[in-house]
């Protein structure tokens, strides 16, 4: 697992994949969260990551981050 640093565990741009999961590099984000907060194309730092529990979206992405915030932002979901 990444190392966390003051700019968080792994940066990237939220994307949305062809089953309308949303991610970050190799790293599931959470669903409702892109939804409440952000929008495609957003620039994230990612906070935390645990493993997807989700069988359906395992395969793809074996990690889903459940906190992560706009970079350059302190605002976290």
């Amino acid at each position: 697992m990444p190392r966390e640093t003051k700019k968080g565990l792994y940066q990237g741009i939220i994307e949305q994949d062809e089953k309308g999961n949303y991610y970050c590099g190799p790293y599931l984000l959470d669903y409702q969260l892109v939804e409440d907060q952000f929008r495609l194309g957003d620039k994230v730092s990612l906070k935390k990551i645990i493993g997807n529990s989700s069988r359906k979206s395992f395969d793809d992405y074996p990690q889903k981050s459940i906190k992560f915030s706009l970079v350059g932002e302190d605002h976290e979901g």
